[in-house]
């Protein structure tokens, strides 16, 4: 035969998809782990970045009406109930909640009689906690992404080493090992390490990013909790 034809001869190619269907049970089981778990993080980094749009829109709504009654200078039961409105069509803002708590609060010491420092002091404990909740809200569900972010790649280190495993062994007992019969289960196997790191790097970068925007969240909500307490002791607190 003309050696010339046998060079020009294309050689089959491996289908990756005929690799995972022809893949050990344990590489199999591996794949479908890791694509539940990239599956899960999108559903995660979808939901997070709708939560803190809304949280973003909601919180600048409100603090323009809070603000705007600062200027004003009038803060009397009227303006406390207009806000309290406000804060519950902004109930997605955690600075809307801390209002809302506070007000629940005041109602509270109202109800009391005159307000003493016991009753400060209650005040500020309620907003510290409903802040507290808010940003616990906020970083829920991160979890899944740090754990995705930190053990995939592992997981699919565990299918590739395996399916290299596997490939070998089945080499055991032939009396000649060329590269074409070892390929298809080493392929197979680093498809597993693809889809691990497929899997981990949106992760990492997405619990990063939210990470960043809780914390800046985290501050601002601080910051209208100590601004909001100085202008409930100045205005509604006060002897």
């Amino acid at each position: 035969m003309n050696p010339v034809l046998l060079q020009a001869t294309p050689r089959p190619g491996l289908d990756p998809w005929q690799l995972i269907l022809d893949a050990t049970p344990v590489v199999k089981l591996v794949l479908v782990v890791l694509v539940l778990m990239a599956l899960a993080c999108w559903y995660v980094i979808g939901a997070k970045l709708v939560r803190l749009r809304k949280v973003r829109a909601q919180s600048r709504l409100f603090l323009q009406s809070f603000w705007t009654e600062e200027q004003t200078g009038h803060w009397d039961d009227a303006t406390m109930n207009d806000l309290s409105v406000q804060a519950s069509a902004c109930s997605g803002s955690p600075i809307a909640a801390v209002f809302g708590a506070g007000y629940a609060e005041l109602g509270r010491i109202a109800r009391t009689g005159a307000p003493d420092a016991r009753d400060v002091d209650n005040l500020e404990r309620a907003l510290r906690r409903t802040q507290s909740a808010e940003i616990t809200r906020l970083e829920d569900q991160l979890s899944v992404l740090a754990s995705t972010g930190s053990t995939a790649p592992f997981i699919g280190l565990f299918g590739t080493v395996w399916g290299i495993m596997n490939a070998f062994i089945h080499l055991h007992g032939e009396r000649s090992a060329t590269l074409d019969a070892v390929a298809p289960g080493i392929a197979e196997a680093l498809i597993a390490t693809a889809i691990g790191l497929v899997a981990a790097i949106p992760a990492v970068l997405a619990y990063n990013y939210f990470v960043r925007r809780i914390r800046v969240v985290e501050s601002e909500v601080d910051a209208f909790a100590s601004d909001y307490l100085n202008i409930i002791r100045r205005n509604l607190l006060a002897d």
